[in-house]
């Protein structure tokens, strides 16, 4: 029946008889009947209620305690509920996997409204999930407060589903989990000497393995700070680089010639005058006086006379446009040296020349600068690499090196033995690490303490104060992936529910929602 935006269901119960819930006796005698109304999952979009007509039924048994009972029907109902075991289920999966404000919007947007306290009371009220203890047994922090308080997340490595969650880090904690929970063989965690001294407390036979992750970071810290000692050699020599450029600029050809004793063949100029030769050459022809022609070319006598002196134009420009000196020619060598040192800008050349005593135009200087500009294009000289871009070059496999990237690398070891020694170090601990050759680490330790490597003298004695640990975790297949990505999973938990839970509604959702549970 419908009425309205609600759908109403009107069903009774048909079974002859019914089981005690107290002691399991089956029973025919009916006490009474009354109605259930128990919401369901919506149907087109609209709510649905059921309107049960359900038996109360007398106990046969005078032992019993439970004089009447109500029957229940298998996958519809439970004892004092409201909802039927469909919808309940579904709701308590939507509390899991969004809590509280987002678990309550989405109910309203199935038709099946609650708030978010409801929601919040059918995450405590579910059970804890059925675990064994595992084998290899992962452990790590996670901040429930950062950088105030801390818990401890419990991983079983081979099924890598959380087993349980501890409200604090301490090694007494842990030492008590571990020793309620026998039968524990691997331990696999961070270097922390809590773990390492809860492990030892609360299960002394379990073999502990360092995460490589963690070895490998403190590595690379190491590396950064070899890396840091030697930053000055990082960048490529200046003063080389502008050597090589000034000689290259120095050697090339005057910039102001095109012939050092050649004539003008092209140009305004150069054209002119051959036209002119020609002309005066041709009036001369005609018994044509100088005066005469001068009046008529509208030039002056002596230019005349000059052009007919000469027998052919070449005469006349050979030597006054070619290798003529400028105002510039004493301050040449030094445009050149600020040119290769990447100064560029023609105001600031022509700002810096006259201080040095030049006299003349500043757009002599932006001609020859457009020359220069022309024939040396000027390539800005390469920012040194950080820091953390030559550790992370060291630490890295150099196949996922770029080119330039290889090529820079290469170039900063050839300039610092260290860092080249450091490469070496570290290739070299990289493929004990990848080939799980945990045996050869003490070989690789002697190398390193025979070098003078302060920063990673220093990691290798950090080595030595867990040294089984850290060869357990270069030799087996075990790691602490799976822990890191649970924890990862818990601080997107804590997000959404906005930092205000309380450790045990957190707890639940970490240890249900990884298996899938409502």
């Amino acid at each position: 029946m419908s009425d309205g935006e609600l759908v109403a269901v009107r069903a009774r119960t048909a079974a002859e008889r019914a089981a005690c819930p107290a002691c399991g006796a089956w029973s025919s005698r009916v006490h009474s009947r009354y109605v259930r109304r128990l919401a369901d999952s919506a149907v087109g979009g609209r709510p649905v209620r059921i309107e049960l007509q359900v038996r109360r039924f007398r106990c046969g048994q005078r032992p019993c305690r439970q004089a009447t009972f109500a029957e229940q029907v298998d996958g519809l109902t439970v004892r004092h509920g409201r909802r039927s075991t469909g919808l309940q289920k579904v709701l308590e999966r939507l509390a899991v996997m969004l809590a509280g404000r987002a678990g309550a919007r989405l109910s309203h947007a199935l038709a099946a409204g609650v708030s978010r306290s409801t929601l919040l009371r059918l995450i405590r009220r579910l059970a804890d999930p059925e675990t064994s203890t595992p084998r290899v047994l992962g452990v790590d922090d996670f901040a429930l407060r950062k950088g105030h308080n801390y818990g401890a997340i419990l991983i079983d490595i081979e099924t890598r589903q959380p087993v349980d969650l501890l409200p604090d880090r301490t090694t007494s904690t842990v030492a008590r989990w571990l020793a309620d929970h026998p039968g524990i063989e691997v331990i696999c965690r961070d270097r922390s000497t809590a773990y390492a001294e809860a492990g030892r407390l609360g299960a002394p036979n379990a073999i502990h393995v360092a995460d490589r992750w963690h070895i490998w970071s403190n590595l690379a810290e190491a590396v950064e700070k070899t890396v840091v000692q030697h930053r000055a050699l990082l960048g490529e020599p200046h003063d080389s680089a502008t050597s090589q450029v000034t000689a290259a600029m120095e050697n090339a050809a005057n910039l102001d010639q095109s012939s050092p004793t050649g004539p003008r063949t092209t140009g305004r100029l150069s054209d002119r005058v051959r036209e002119q030769h020609t002309t005066v050459h041709a009036l001369l022809d005609q018994d044509i006086g100088l005066r005469t022609i001068a009046r008529q070319l509208g030039l002056a006598r002596n230019t005349v006379r000059r052009y007919a002196n000469a027998a052919s134009a070449d005469e006349l420009l050979v030597g006054r446009w070619t290798g003529r000196t400028s105002i510039l020619d004493p301050y040449k060598p030094y445009l050149h040296q600020r040119w290769a040192e990447g100064c560029t800008v023609a105001r600031r050349l022509f700002e810096e020349v006259r201080e040095h005593g030049y006299t003349g135009g500043e757009n002599v200087v932006k001609k020859y600068a457009a020359k220069l500009r022309e024939n040396f294009p000027h390539d800005p000289p390469r920012k040194a690499p950080s820091v953390r871009n030559v550790t992370s070059w060291l630490t890295r496999h150099p196949d996922r090196l770029t080119d330039d990237q290889a090529q820079q690398l290469k170039a900063i070891l050839t300039r610092c033995p260290a860092l080249n020694r450091t490469a070496h170090h570290v290739r070299a601990f990289a493929e004990l690490m990848n080939n799980r050759q945990g045996k050869h680490l003490d070989q690789w330790i002697t190398s390193v303490t025979a070098d003078d490597l302060p920063a990673l003298h220093t990691f290798v004695t950090g080595l030595g104060q867990d040294l089984d640990a850290v060869v357990a975790g270069l030799s087996l297949r075990y790691s602490s992936g799976a822990v890191e990505g649970h924890n990862n999973k818990i601080k997107m938990l804590k997000r959404q529910m906005f930092g205000r839970a309380n450790f045990d509604l957190l707890r639940k959702r970490v240890l249900l929602s990884a298996r899938g549970r409502s």
